[in-house]
């Protein structure tokens, strides 16, 4: 998964939530992503760009740290 943005990623099924670090240590928790979107994050080629088009401006979020 080498991606020039996010660093790593973590999604709890049941609350559908997505956790986001980024390379530059921020990290963000995204909430109510479906597992069909996770799903076609992890196996995005590059995890940047679907990200931006498809979970950044799409669901709510909270800064986490």
């Amino acid at each position: 998964m080498p991606s020039s943005v996010i660093l790593k990623y973590h999604y709890y099924k049941e609350e559908q939530i997505l956790l986001v670090t980024f390379v530059s240590g921020s990290v963000y928790r995204y909430k109510n992503v479906p597992g069909n979107v996770f799903e076609q994050f992890r196996q995005a080629r590059s995890k940047g760009i679907f990200f931006n088009d498809h979970i950044k401006t799409k669901f709510a979020f909270e800064k986490v740290s």
